[in-house]
């Protein structure tokens, strides 16, 4: 019989999409405050232009992306109540009931990136409340590996890039995390 252990730490990333600069400035204050000081952050690209118009209308404007990691790792098991922090964010910045900033928590592991999501499909894990969570991507043969859901932003090259620098800067903080007594 197999002993069930803690799970280790993660790397905290958050998926930001917003329309202003204002707005994600304020989302960002919002989330270093809860979660301490963020350590990479991609350059802002037009989720619009590179990606799809999915959220313009509700934005009221192009969609920009960034996504940031945090230096803090994270128990994984939080990641239901980060998404419901997240969402209570989104609707504080709400208005008429149109978003003005999207925020997507996940967790980078050695292996692995999973999102959070309040959407219910057949290949979505339930955790609790309403929250699920899903393989987004796996690192194998030394590179991000997709599946069939995968979102085409984390397809793309630049975010993978990104994800790489995380990945190589979580491996070192589990190093000294697990050398600790």
């Amino acid at each position: 019989m197999g002993a069930a252990l803690d799970f280790e730490n993660e790397k905290l990333i958050i998926g930001f999409i917003y329309n202003t600069d204002e707005n994600f400035e304020r989302a960002l204050k919002i989330m270093t405050d809860k979660f301490g000081p963020a350590d990479f952050m991609t350059e802002e690209f037009s989720f619009t232009n590179e990606f799809s118009s999915y959220y313009d209308e509700e934005l009221g404007g192009e969609a920009r992306r960034r996504i940031v990691s945090f230096e803090r790792l994270v128990d994984p098991t939080m990641q239901a109540d980060i998404k419901t922090f997240t969402n209570s964010v989104e609707a504080d910045f709400s208005i008429d009931g149109n978003r003005k900033v999207n925020l997507d928590p996940g967790f980078l592991s050695h292996g692995r990136l999973l999102l959070a999501t309040t959407k219910k499909t057949g290949f979505r894990i339930p955790l609790k409340d309403g929250i699920y969570t899903e393989l987004t991507l796996y690192y194998a043969r030394g590179a991000w590996q997709k599946l069939p859901w995968t979102y085409r932003d984390y397809q793309s090259e630049r975010v993978q890039t990104f994800l790489t620098t995380v990945r190589k800067r979580y491996l070192e903080q589990r190093k000294t995390e697990n050398q600790q007594p």
